[in-house]
């Protein structure tokens, strides 16, 4: 009751100061404060910060122009570069080491990157390192008197949890903006190859990305990534990183320099109506049917057949194939895992051993001059087209490099060299080595088919 009456008092004395022309809000009613987020954000602020980017590209030409017969047959000047900037935020997690958690896409291809702090202090970045396929990067600055946010356990996280953003939209300065937990382990976006996003209506912004998302506790829950949105602008549909994934993330990344990623041995596919009817289960039954299991791998040790049905992975739901790709990607090697399957109507548990994954590469001026730059990598059980294309993928290269001056871009995935099918890096360097004259590839970039001849 007396809850009630406060709240009374409340909407009554705001509604006395939307007249026009009054003062402001008051501080309080009665004896009783307004409530306010300013105390949590004079906690949590500092630790959020400005990220400036400057890098130097080349101006784009004729592919022609950059061949050196045509810049000395017409004496033509080396290509023009200019420089470019980019803003972004970051949060700082440890103000002992000075690490700074963002995303890869706000420092991807810098040159030179600048911190920022909210008492104006301008600090030289250091790139430790990034994971392209999360979307997370780690930078480190060396300063005194630096705030770091607490992590939260954002597995704890429930739809309808208040959360605040904290971030630089459009450069003006750091803003905040509040909202709810929308939805919880989104996928399937299209925004990075490992998806299990938090969905918040707080507003995200162009610039809000690397910023905070915290709890009403002021500790950090997720990383701000992307919106969806048709315009560019805001509709109330944002997404963060769980900070339980970037955590992890950044933590193998300071250990090891990178982020090495696990594999279970098998392929599945969504458990569609029609399948669970001939599975005898419920049309709007969920899960990922194994459809290949990999000799020797962890599934085939662990018992894993062709026709289960996998329904959770360490108690965590499996709605599709995509959720059992993405939870297995996300786990460190030599993690054991639990997996809930049905087969033949009869539930199971299955525990199996997350394994190294078996990757080989090659640098592409073994295959071609004009490929150096590029490293070309075998398809593994954690890539989309696994199990689906036969094909090597290119899963680094260098900027500037005659590579990218061809227009090879990292994920480029080649399918044939020289028309022949190409299985592995080895394959492709034979295929390769047949023509001494030039090398003609096949890409499959998104839903383009394209080909690409080298001399």
């Amino acid at each position: 009751m007396q809850t009630l009456r406060y709240w009374l008092i409340l909407f009554s004395t705001l509604l006395s100061f939307s007249v026009p022309g009054h003062a402001g809000l008051p501080v309080a009613v009665g004896d009783k404060a307004l409530p306010s987020l300013a105390p949590i954000l004079d906690r949590t602020t500092p630790a959020v910060v400005n990220i400036l980017t400057r890098s130097t590209v080349q101006v784009r030409r004729n592919p022609l122009l950059d061949d050196p017969f045509f810049q000395d047959f017409f004496n033509l000047r080396p290509q023009r570069k200019r420089e470019t900037q980019g803003l972004g935020s970051g949060v700082i997690v440890d103000a002992q080491n000075g690490y700074i958690l963002t995303n890869n896409h706000v420092i991807q291809g810098a040159d030179v990157i600048t911190v920022t702090l909210r008492d104006g202090r301008q600090l030289d970045a250091k790139l430790v390192g990034t994971d392209p396929d999360t979307d997370v990067a780690v930078l480190k600055v060396k300063g005194d008197n630096l705030t770091a946010l607490p992590f939260a356990n954002s597995e704890k996280l429930r739809v309808g949890d208040f959360v605040i953003a904290i971030g630089n939209p459009f450069g003006l300065g750091q803003t905040v903006t509040s909202g709810i937990v929308s939805a919880l382990d989104r996928s399937g976006l299209g925004i990075g190859r490992f998806e299990d996003y938090i969905q918040t209506d707080a507003s995200i912004n162009p610039g809000n990305s690397g910023g905070a998302l915290i709890d009403l506790r002021g500790q950090l829950i997720g990383i701000n990534n992307a919106i969806y949105s048709r315009t560019g602008s805001n509709i109330g549909i944002g997404f963060a990183i769980p900070i339980n994934m970037a955590r992890d993330i950044m933590e193998q990344i300071i250990e090891t320099g990178s982020v090495q990623r696990g594999r279970l041995g098998a392929q599945a596919q969504d458990l569609t109506p029609n399948l669970a009817q001939a599975f005898n289960l419920k049309a709007d039954s969920r899960g990922a049917v194994v459809v290949k299991v990999i000799a020797n791998s962890p599934a085939d040790k662990a018992g894993l057949r062709v026709g289960d049905v996998v329904r959770k992975v360490n108690q965590r739901p499996i709605h599709k194939a995509d959720d059992l790709h993405n939870i297995i990607g996300l786990l460190r090697v030599g993690t054991m895992v639990n997996l809930t399957v049905l087969r033949n109507s009869k539930q199971l548990v299955l525990n199996a051993k997350i394994a190294k994954s078996k990757q080989t590469k090659i640098d592409g001026s073994e295959l071609h001059k004009r490929l150096s730059g590029a490293e070309f990598s075998s398809l593994i059980e954690d890539h989309p087209a696994y199990g689906k294309i036969d094909g090597i993928v290119i899963s680094r290269i260098e900027q500037r490099s005659p590579a990218a001056a061809a227009g090879l871009r990292k994920g480029d995935l080649i399918t044939k060299i020289n028309r022949q099918a190409v299985k592995s890096p080895k394959d492709a360097k034979r295929l390769a080595q047949k023509n001494q004259r030039g090398i003609r590839l096949s890409i499959l970039r998104g839903r383009q088919t394209l080909s690409l001849i080298l001399q």
